[in-house]
């Protein structure tokens, strides 16, 4: 599966999100959601194939992280447009002041 098809999915971009500065294990990722812990397992692989998070072991636990390095070339396409919405944005504040 395609990169930007794994991070289409809404589920898994909030598991990023929840994952993305802190380590959590797959039950807690789980209880965070209103699905099983069999849909967000397979959310997991999906993100794990991808080479998207890490996998920690912990006796018969899994724990996951996002894998910034290989979310960086997102990075690279997404801030510039964001800069410019950001200084539309700006640019309408500061219009609204006048």
């Amino acid at each position: 599966m395609d990169t930007l098809q794994v991070v289409a999915e809404p589920r898994r971009r909030e598991i990023l999100r929840l994952i993305w500065d802190a380590e959590l294990a797959a039950g807690e990722i789980a209880s965070r959601f209103d699905i099983t812990f069999g849909a967000v397992s397979q959310h997991l692989a999906v993100l794990r194939d991808a080479g998207l998070v890490t996998v920690r072991k912990d006796g018969t636990r899994r724990c996951y992280r996002a894998d910034q390095g290989a979310l960086a070339p997102f990075r690279e396409i997404l801030e510039p447009m964001w800069a410019a919405k950001l200084q539309d944005l700006a640019n309408a504040i500061e219009g609204g002041e006048r």
